[in-house]
């Protein structure tokens, strides 16, 4: 019933940018290690950089499993549901890779996401992800659901930060710097926003 692609484009790249939502999963290599499962959904902070690289804006939080997975093993894998129209589930596995904002890659690849304003969102780093296998599979279990409208409290809650007082909120929380297993993850300081190109 599943499909493997070589590339994403035509129907399958349409499906993707059209998802409002869509999950991630890492692991570290310790087999005893936390397994970690993310959902992402401010509209626009996904993008298809080329047939083969995405990428997605990675916004504050209270954690930072996701960037310390892909620091020490690169693992990666995207996933997205048709929740609307004919069933549908596609899975990216690849590796990936936290661009950091005092990357010289940060600036150029922040102009893949023209639709979303991350300053209010506490934009920490840039995911990569090359892609290494592309497949779809029926999803004739996942339910009809309706999109609304995206939620407006990560922005609320982050616009009030700068990047100093941003920075000083990761450093309180347990699991930014390190990870839940005690691997690196957030390099904090943070660093200042790189000026727009």
């Amino acid at each position: 019933m599943g499909k493997t692609y070589e590339r994403i484009d035509g129907r399958l790249r349409t499906f993707i940018e059209k998802q409002h939502l869509f999950f991630t999963a890492t692991a570290p290599l310790d087999g005893n290690g936390t397994v970690n499962l993310s959902p992402k959904g401010v509209s626009g902070s996904f993008a298809v950089v080329d047939e083969r690289t995405v990428a997605y804006l990675d916004f504050a939080g209270s954690n930072a499993e996701t960037v310390a997975h892909l620091r020490e093993n690169g693992r990666i894998t995207l996933m997205w549901c048709a929740f609307q129209g004919p069933p549908n589930i596609v899975r990216v596995h690849g590796q990936g890779e936290p661009v950091f904002r005092d990357d010289p890659r940060f600036t150029g690849l922040l102009a893949h996401f023209p639709g979303v304003d991350p300053t209010p969102h506490g934009l920490r780093a840039i995911i990569v992800v090359t892609a290494e296998l592309i497949r779809d599979t029926c999803g004739y279990a996942v339910p009809f659901m309706s999109y609304d409208e995206d939620r407006p409290l990560h922005a609320q809650r982050f616009a009030r930060e700068d990047d100093a007082s941003l920075s000083e909120y990761f450093e309180k929380k347990e699991h930014v710097a390190t990870s839940i297993d005690g691997l690196p993850g957030l390099p904090l300081p943070l660093p200042g926003m790189p000026a727009a190109e």
